[in-house]
């Protein structure tokens, strides 16, 4: 069984940054990819950001120029996702995710709140 355990959110206000963990309980380059996907009210979960087991990322439109996704393995077995500028508009629950093969898991989310 697999454990992803997202932490860093938390109230920020317009403007300001905020860096999101995930730790796996599992190395983390056993996974085809993982990302941070993230969803706010009324509105279907989506990615924001991904990195495969190649290094290779993909970001969301939406922040891309302000988001960063990172990594470290073992020991720490980490992924990361800082976000700069952040609008009321990134205010959402972001949840962590680690593929591999057909299985997905999903961490239990950390919810993030941008407002003064």
């Amino acid at each position: 069984q697999v454990q992803l355990v997202e932490s860093g959110g938390g109230l920020v206000q317009p403007g300001g940054s905020l860096r999101l963990s995930c730790a796996s309980s599992r190395n983390i380059f056993a996974f085809n990819a993982m990302g941070w996907y993230r969803q706010a009210p009324g509105k279907q979960r989506e990615l924001v950001a991904s990195i495969n087991v190649g290094g290779v990322i993909s970001y969301a439109d939406f922040v891309k120029g302000r988001g960063i996704i990172y990594r470290e393995g073992t020991p720490k077995n980490t992924v990361w996702l800082q976000m700069n500028s952040l609008s009321p508009e990134d205010t959402a629950v972001y949840f962590c995710n680690a593929r591999i093969l057909r299985e997905s898991y999903w961490g239990q989310g950390t919810q993030v709140t941008v407002s003064s």
